[in-house]
């Protein structure tokens, strides 16, 4: 379904970290897993006297992917390619596929619609799909697509002036994306929740001017959103001066520590400085107060940025940084001419991970291992740190179809949908044209069969063949294999894979490990991809049904439900288990008319 340079939409585990401040409210729950959804991770915060004292929730990004643990550390390295047969880890069998069929035939290419992605990665050179019809840096639109120099995809929330260029270089890539200037390119944006209230505000003030009213639901929903929103922003508000404060102090004491020869930026190095002046000893004992209360370097400009985010954008009625920045006529619900072709964007820590669970490169001894060996990413960069515009999503589908994708990832998704019959039209375009689209179910412990999640597979009001909705499941099979922060749903959730604590590509040649529904989903179209590699031929509706239906299903495992209480393992999606690469290519190869080159590959 992002905002600080880390934080962009997952999930944990409650982490304590006390933190001493002068006043706070008692109560400032949801600073959500998806935007606009509610997300209760704030514990309760302790009174004594004037001072109180927070306990530390877990830092999620806009997606609601959790980006750090107290439960890290136990899962084996690329633990989501493992099989539960040979390595009793609850993988999707990757690496027992590729032994058994060989390496795939076709390549194929999968569209990651997201925040970004840094294609200039280590480890995703030579995985990156390149537009062979485009001159990079020509200004012109050599391949007739509608959109100029999209050398590696295109970005819907840059201005024309944000364009990137491109030099030639020895990666395996062999061209360089130059970003373009930040200043055009949007990176946090309002939610959905705050843009309603604004629309029905805006109707309101027309209606009146001719005499008229809102409708008496339309006063009630205005009335109830508006007291969310301000709640929201007052709470964020609240705590982005905390964290800005306490960013001030460190940033103030770690200036003189540099300055004086300090290299590294933890506890240990700092409590190890030994002071040569006041000044000094005042520098350490200010930075020394950050740290003690458990804040890491990063993190101290992660929660000043996560909460910066929510005040002035998120909940930020007044904010419209989208009509300055893109200058598209945000009403005009089929313009596509708009957007630049910086697909890395000022952010694109989300989807840098996402594209390397999918496609990053295998066995070079380096970081980890994708899923599929025969991918080429193709980037769109559509969802920002915030609610992604449903104008946006379709046109981003309607590109990677036009562009010759077969799978599309969308780790991203909100609570409301203005203009959902556009995106239902793109999804039906994708169908018709025989593209899978695989979409993560979300961050909220919620059930989607209750609960409104967007986008989803309905078209009409009937669910498509060409959609799969991927929920989230840990490494080891037992009470605890659904991740706790996924949304589930017995008929709107269709299948479970890794999700929690996966390792994968980060900005700037890092690494990172992050949960959430936003890393099961790539995990699944990376199955999607890879299965379409033996089998060009396939369609979505029998690739969805084999992915689906080939898992062993848990049907007598009692696990702990991420809603609340005990429920078999059965009941949280329709096929009521977890991706298997290996079962759903196994099983569409089963019959007699196995494609020839794939019997070769398994002698």
């Amino acid at each position: 379904m992002y905002d600080a340079p880390h934080l962009r939409g997952k999930q944990m585990t409650s982490i304590f970290k006390p933190i001493t401040i002068i006043s706070l409210t008692a109560s400032i729950a949801s600073y959500a897993s998806y935007p606009g959804h509610n997300s209760k991770s704030f514990s309760a915060i302790k009174a004594k006297k004037a001072n109180f004292q927070l306990h530390k929730f877990t830092l999620k990004n806009a997606k609601g992917d959790i980006l750090s643990s107290s439960e890290d550390g136990d899962e084996p390295k690329d633990w989501f390619n493992l099989s539960p047969k040979e390595d009793s880890i609850q993988g999707v069998g990757t690496e027992r596929l590729y032994k058994t069929f060989g390496q795939p035939f076709d390549e194929v290419i999968v569209a990651v619609i997201d925040s970004g992605v840094d294609v200039n990665h280590e480890d995703l050179q030579g995985k990156i799909w390149i537009n062979k019809g485009e001159i990079p840096n020509n200004n012109i639109d050599d391949d007739n697509n509608g959109y100029v120099d999209d050398v590696y995809g295109w970005n819907f929330i840059g201005g024309k002036k944000g364009m990137a260029r491109f030099e030639k270089d020895n990666s395996i890539n062999g061209i360089k994306l130059i970003k373009g200037d930040p200043a055009y390119q949007v990176n946090s944006d309002t939610l959905e929740l705050t843009r309603e209230v604004k629309r029905l505000r805006e109707l309101k003030e027309d209606l009146a001017k001719d005499g008229y009213y809102l409708l008496p639901e339309e006063v009630k929903k205005l009335k109830e959103l508006t007291k969310i929103v301000e709640e929201k922003n007052a709470s964020a508000k609240r705590y982005y001066g905390i964290f800005k404060d306490k960013k001030d102090i460190y940033d103030s004491g770690l200036k003189v520590l540099i300055a004086a020869g300090l290299e590294e930026y933890t506890i240990e190095a700092v409590n190890k400085f030994e002071p040569q002046n006041e000044e000094q000893t005042h520098a350490k004992r200010k930075v020394l107060s950050i740290y003690q209360q458990d804040f890491s370097h990063d993190e101290v400009y992660e929660y000043y940025e996560y909460f910066k985010a929510q005040s002035q954008y998120h909940y930020n009625l007044d904010s419209d940084t989208r009509s300055e920045i893109v200058g598209d006529n945000i009403n005009d619900k089929y313009e596509r001419d708009y957007g630049n072709n910086d697909v890395i964007g000022p952010d694109s820590s989300h989807g840098t991970h996402v594209a390397g669970i999918i496609a990053a490169a295998r066995n070079n001894g380096i970081g980890m291992n994708g899923v599929a060996s025969n991918v080429k990413i193709m980037a769109i960069r559509a969802v920002p740190n915030g609610d992604e515009r449903d104008k946006d999503v379709a046109n981003s589908i309607y590109y990677a179809v036009d562009n010759g994708a077969k799978v599309i990832n969308m780790s991203f998704g909100k609570s409301y949908s203005p203009y959902k019959s556009v995106v239902e039209e793109a999804v039906e375009y994708a169908r018709s044209k025989g593209v899978l689209l695989v979409h993560a179910a979300g961050n909220d412990s919620k059930d989607l069969d209750k609960n409104d999640n967007f986008p989803n597979k309905l078209v009409n009001g009937e669910p498509v063949e060409n959609w799969l909705e991927v929920g989230a499941s840990s490494y080891l099979k037992g009470p605890f294999l659904p991740a706790s922060f996924s949304n589930f749903g017995k008929t709107t959730v269709d299948i479970f894979a890794p999700g929690k604590n996966i390792h994968a590509t980060f900005p700037d040649n890092k690494y990172k490990t992050i949960s959430g529904t936003s890393m099961a989903s790539p995990v699944v179209a990376g199955v999607a991809a890879l299965i379409i590699g033996y089998l060009p031929e396939v369609t979505p509706a029998q690739l969805k049904e084999a992915i689906m239906y080939s898992t062993v299903r848990q049907t007598n495992l009692k696990v702990v439900s991420p809603g609340s209480g005990e429920v078999f393992f059965s009941e949280l999606s329709v096929s009521g288990g977890v991706a298997n690469a290996f079962e759903a290519l196994n099983s569409l190869t089963r019959d007699t008319q196995v494609p020839y080159r794939v019997q070769l590959a398994e002698l």
